[in-house]
């Protein structure tokens, strides 16, 4: 018998949450242990919490207390669940306090050694129905694991700081961990208020590992020169529907935190070029420009700071009209919004096969939409523009133009997206621009991961959207953009960069030439 065959036999089902009146205990009563613990006292659950420095639980229960509070002043909560939550907290002082625990979750330092260690005397300490539980965040839980006598029962919840607030819970399987565990560790995090999904332990598991390409495209734009860290991270935010930037965000996180995370899970895919850290992170980091936590990172902090202002382009007037050369999806919104704004549209009705679409400006330069080539490829003036989430509701679009594009083309260009709403920023003439890049290694990662069994394709984004906010799950995304013109941005990349850093998975192939096939297949119906 397996050690979660024992698991709640007389109690609960393998598949039944921890019970309300069942303790859970935390380990670490740090900013995420605190959270975890306040979590589970609100779900109604004795917490026993503890912590290997002395004093440090007490104080913690004081600033659990006083988030209650505040709960309490804003209407969340009622006096009487307050009090009632308080009653069912109880700092403990040593390890021994937790044995009566149905679920102890740990939130230690991020050393193998150290949670092995707290593990292996945990076991010793508790029943065998416990089920015990990791938050790391960057280490595996396979390896953690490793050293129990009963390692089925031991799962990775992840939760997302902070825990009260954010919804994603990822449920974590390690090699040993048996699936009863895990269904169990599922409908308890279901049962606190949270949104579990399931996933494999590999390296940053699906948001530390898929959301890399977020901050990483962002910083090699930055390096390449292309444009400066306040115009990227307005271009993400404005035309790619992303709440926050890569610069301002990391910021917020700290950059030590996120260049260690992005160091971890490269070192974890044995270096992988897809996953190489940013040497601007690293200088910024090694300056001790951590972000807002000293003041200063990418952008300054403080009453007398500055807010970063992104480049804008000035006004420029908009052409009296313009023609459309064939499909200009994902940007098939264009042409209307175009005609919209008063400016005529001629469309070329015998160009509907081409690949890419294009929108001739009176004076002769061509506006195309990102694909992964570089302005500076093009033998005739062309103007690049990124992708945007929604073309219709977008507040900002990158242009970026081929060296043969004059002032003149540049301000047509510039004056069309202006009569339909939008800033305008300027950026260099690189491959993929700035969204449409970031979005296209997005998606190949999500397919990758798919393809892989790291998570299923509803997991994927429904973590992606929860845990870090993203306005659309990359997979969801993919499919609208299309996975033939992902492909597409990527191989253009990879071509103009030709390390492996972006070339397509082949799952990404794979499943392009399938959406190709059906494509093919739909045109051959209609014409018969």
């Amino acid at each position: 018998m397996t050690a979660i065959d024992a698991i709640g036999r007389d109690a609960a089902g393998p598949g039944d949450a921890v019970g309300p009146g069942d303790a859970v205990a935390v380990v670490g009563a740090g900013t995420m242990g605190q959270g975890i613990a306040q979590v589970a006292l609100v779900a109604g659950h004795p917490v026993r919490l503890y912590d290997a420095v002395p004093g440090r639980a007490h104080e913690a229960a004081k600033g659990i207390s006083a988030r209650l509070d505040r709960l309490v002043e804003k209407g969340r909560m009622q006096p009487s669940q307050r009090a009632a939550a308080l009653e069912r907290l109880h700092p403990a002082a040593e390890l021994a306090e937790l044995a009566d625990a149905a679920l102890v979750v740990e939130a230690v330092l991020e050393r193998l050694d150290v949670k092995q260690e707290l593990f292996t005397a945990l076991e010793g300490i508790v029943s065998r129905d416990c089920l015990l539980a990791t938050n790391t965040s960057s280490l595996s839980v396979t390896a953690v694991a490793g050293v129990l006598k009963h390692p089925g029962r031991f799962v990775g919840l992840h939760f997302f700081n902070p825990a009260p607030l954010l919804p994603l819970v990822e449920v974590v399987s390690g090699h040993a961990t048996d699936e009863a565990a895990a269904a169990r560790a599922r409908a308890t995090a279901a049962a606190w208020g949270k949104t579990p999904v399931s996933c494999a332990d590999l390296p940053g598991f699906i948001v530390n590992r898929i959301a890399r390409p977020f901050y990483a495209e962002a910083l090699r734009v930055h390096e390449e020169r292309a444009a400066d860290p306040a115009t990227i991270d307005a271009v993400l935010r404005e035309s790619g529907g992303f709440a926050m930037g890569p610069f301002e965000l990391t910021d917020l996180i700290g950059q030590d935190v996120n260049e260690a995370v992005t160091r971890s899970v490269w070192e974890s895919f044995f270096q992988d070029p897809k996953f190489t850290p940013s040497l601007a992170q690293r200088r910024l980091v090694e300056s001790g420009r951590l972000g807002r936590k000293t003041g200063r990172g990418w952008f300054p902090y403080g009453s007398e700071a500055t807010p970063p202002r992104p480049r804008t382009a000035p006004p420029a007037p908009a052409p009296g009209s313009v023609a459309v050369h064939g499909d200009l999806a994902p940007a098939a919104a264009l042409p209307g919004l175009i005609e919209e704004a008063g400016i005529a549209v001629v469309r070329d009705e015998g160009a509907g096969a081409t690949r890419p679409g294009w929108i001739e400006l009176p004076g002769g330069a061509r506006l195309c939409p990102a694909d992964g080539t570089a302005a500076g490829e093009a033998e005739t003036p062309v103007i690049h523009f990124d992708l945007a989430l929604d073309y219709a509701r977008a507040g900002r679009i990158a242009l970026a133009p081929s060296p043969a594009v004059g002032d003149a083309d540049l301000k047509e260009a510039v004056g069309l997206f202006q009569a339909l709403g939008k800033e305008v920023s300027v950026i260099a003439g690189i491959p993929g621009l700035i969204v449409a890049r970031t979005v296209a290694m997005l998606v190949d990662f999500a397919v990758d991961a798919v393809a892989r069994d790291v998570a299923a394709a509803e997991d994927i984004d429904t973590a992606m959207r929860l845990g870090v906010n993203y306005p659309r799950g990359p997979l969801a995304w993919g499919e609208e953009i299309g996975l033939d013109r992902v492909l597409t941005i990527l191989d253009g990349l990879h071509k103009a960069c030709p390390t492996g850093r972006y070339a397509p998975s082949q799952a990404l192939r794979r499943r392009a030439a399938a959406e190709r096939a059906a494509a093919r297949k739909s045109r051959q119906e209609d014409a018969s």
